[in-house]
């Protein structure tokens, strides 16, 4: 089967069941509507293998032009490298997973036909971001994940305690994304001004040529505009607070969102874009210190919160940071590494989350859980493996993924590397607090609950399942050299090999024993909080304090620094007022009114005019005859004035 195919199948057949689902969706059964969008998905997936397997060399494949002016055109085409097909692979594994959760997750009739015609849309628009060949269809793939999410974010817009709440939640994401969407827009018409072009083969080929000269100043505009698009996508300082508020969505719909498909698509613009940020050095140096402010900002923040899914979201949040230091740094390769172990251990923590929330009836707070793990067995395994490997527990995927950042980041300032640490420690405590707070200690639910409290179905477990093994061995892509000296690096090889620009493994490589003894370090790091928070949380029975207790930093972090509201000061508040008074200023006080003037102007003239209607035909004759001598005699000073 030829590449052309298996591409045209893939985008086709997620089109096709949104396009069924969406227009005839209410009138099909619900296991109809859940086998046609999940199917499409799991085939989009196998797709993405067989473009894996038969990948020798990157391959552009064009449809038509879009837009054609003088030298420059924009073509709809796609560009298949071993970043796209990777990232595809990401996108419709986890995606498949992700939708066959949903089957059982979401119950109400009314509604679900949206909901997977929604999740079919938003899984396309992700593949358009990451095959497209250009900067042009990363903008449409872009906006489409934009809307997309709007819609998922706000689904329960009409659930009559949250709906608001839900609504006001999607609205806050549509517009921040908005915001770091100019920065995207400006990017594309410094490149084609500059270069004539969106191609990404078109400008590296011109970048690379020795020949090349260009500004410091043009490329550090560039790269920072592209940066701030990908701040706002990424949930990085500033435009962070979208992304737990996006908790108001589905547990899936965070589980998609939050894992491997639209938080990470800033990062893929990054990388996409790498050799035009390794000739701004200002830019990166930008890049490292922001993910490491929003990397501590999220791990602190996540340390008091009482919401199974705010502490998963700030935690992603601190994630994502911990990958924009990777980039900052130059290890490309490494932060990919650690979006794909990231999309394994948090889509199952997230699901994980919603296997709790939906045996619980939709509780979420972890004050009112506790002893879970006899009831929810497969939940409660599988959130262990997710948080051991977030935590980076030795030998599971986030174990290696993160001592890759670490080591880039003592190479780049040991400071950097300092603070690192203390983001990872505060990741270990959330994550084992969160953990013995859900499934240890005493069992707080009432009795009612407990009677009827059992595992969720095999369409639900079956996801954790398989995203705990994949947690546990996700790391093996990208072995370290220390032991496995045959396999070491695979995962950065088989990039560098395939992908325009990204011809440096590992910039900035520590010596051998360097890297034993932060392996050693970060491991007993790790198994020393784990120990703590055992014997804290469930031999100690600790639980999490109600917020009106807290106090010093425990209040602060349950506060999340109070960044909403100081955002709602700087911005929403002002913004709010100034369009009040233009509202009563402007719209009322002049348009309203000048449109109720019109009226009465328009009828006093025409009152006038009605009283020269008298009926006369000497009258109309007169009046006739008046025109008539005007308009000759416009006519005769007309031209005059010409000659």
């Amino acid at each position: 089967m030829s590449t052309e195919i298996i591409l045209g199948l893939m985008m086709l057949l997620l089109l096709f069941a949104a396009l069924i689902n969406g227009t005839v969706g209410i009138y099909l059964p619900k296991r109809l509507i859940a086998i046609l969008a999940c199917s499409v998905v799991f085939a989009a997936f196998g797709l993405s293998l067989l473009l894996f397997f038969n990948f020798e060399a990157a391959e552009k494949i064009t449809l038509f032009t879009i837009l054609k002016i003088r030298e420059t055109s924009i073509n709809a085409s796609f560009y298949l490298d071993a970043l796209s097909i990777w990232m595809t692979m990401i996108i419709t594994g986890v995606g498949a997973l992700i939708h066959l959760f949903s089957t059982a997750y979401i119950t109400e009739k009314e509604d679900y036909y949206k909901f997977f015609t929604y999740l079919n849309l938003f899984v396309f628009s992700m593949l358009l971001l990451v095959l497209g060949s250009n900067y042009f269809m990363l903008f449409f793939g872009w906006e489409g994940v934009g809307i997309c999410s709007f819609l998922l974010i706000g689904f329960n817009y009409s659930d009559p305690e949250t709906g608001f709440a839900n609504s006001m939640a999607a609205r806050k994401a549509f517009i921040m994304n908005r915001i770091g969407d100019v920065g995207l827009l400006v990017a594309l018409f410094l490149l084609i001004n500059q270069f004539g072009t969106l191609e990404y083969t078109d400008i590296y080929k011109i970048v690379s040529a020795k020949d090349f000269t260009v500004s410091a100043t043009f490329i550090t505009s560039l790269t920072l505009t592209l940066f701030f698009a990908a701040t706002g996508k990424s949930a990085q300082i500033p435009l962070l607070t979208w992304l737990p508020d996006a908790m108001a969505g589905p547990t899936p719909v965070s589980a998609l969102i939050h894992a491997a498909t639209m938080v990470t698509a800033g990062i893929f613009l990054i990388i996409r874009s790498n050799y035009l940020f390794e000739l701004a050095p200002l830019t990166k140096d930008i890049i490292v210190y922001i993910g490491l402010l929003t990397s501590l900002y999220g791990a602190f923040s996540a340390l008091r919160q009482n919401d199974i899914k705010k502490v998963l979201a700030y935690s992603t949040v601190s994630q994502l940071g911990l990958m924009f230091v990777a980039l900052g740094t130059g290890a490309y390769t490494v932060a990919l590494f650690h979006v794909t172990t990231h999309a394994f251990f948090k889509a199952l923590l997230f699901l994980c989350a919603g296997s709790v929330i939906h045996a619980l009836h939709h509780e979420q707070d972890i004050r009112n859980m506790g002893g879970l793990k006899k009831y929810l067995k497969i939940t409660h395994i599988t959130f262990l493996v997710g948080t051991l490997a977030i935590s980076g527990f030795p030998l599971m995927s986030g174990f290696f993924s993160k001592d890759e950042i670490l080591a880039s980041a003592w190479s780049y300032n040991p400071v950097v590397f300092a603070l690192l640490i203390a983001v990872i420690t505060m990741t270990s405590i959330y994550m084992f607090r969160l953990y013995f707070l859900v499934f240890h200690g005493t069992v707080k639910i009432d009795k009612d609950t407990q009677h009827h409290l059992k595992e969720n179905p095999i369409s639900m477990t079956l996801p954790l399942m398989l995203l705990a093994i994949l947690s546990v061995f996700g790391g093996i892509i990208n072995l370290p050299g220390l032991i496995f000296h045959g396999s070491a690096h695979w995962f950065d090889k088989y990039l560098t090999k395939g992908t325009e620009g990204l011809s440096a493994i590992h910039p900035h490589h520590p010596e051998a024993s360097f890297t034993w003894a932060l392996m050693i370090a970060a491991s007993a790091l790790t198994i020393g909080i784990l120990l703590w928070a055992y014997n804290t949380y469930a031999r100690q029975m600790k639980t999490a304090l109600p917020d009106a207790e807290l106090k010093g930093w425990q209040k602060i972090s349950a506060s999340k620094l109070y960044l909403d509201e100081i955002y709602n000061f700087v911005f929403v508040i002002p913004i709010d007022r100034l369009a009040t008074y233009s509202y009563k200023s402007f719209e009322v006080g002049i348009l309203i009114r000048s449109l109720r003037v019109f009226p009465k102007v328009f009828g006093f003239m025409g009152n006038v005019v009605a009283k020269l209607q008298q009926g006369f035909l000497s009258s109309y004759i007169f009046w006739m005859l008046i025109g008539l001598i005007c308009f000759i005699g416009y006519s005769i000073i007309i031209l005059q004035f010409w000659n």
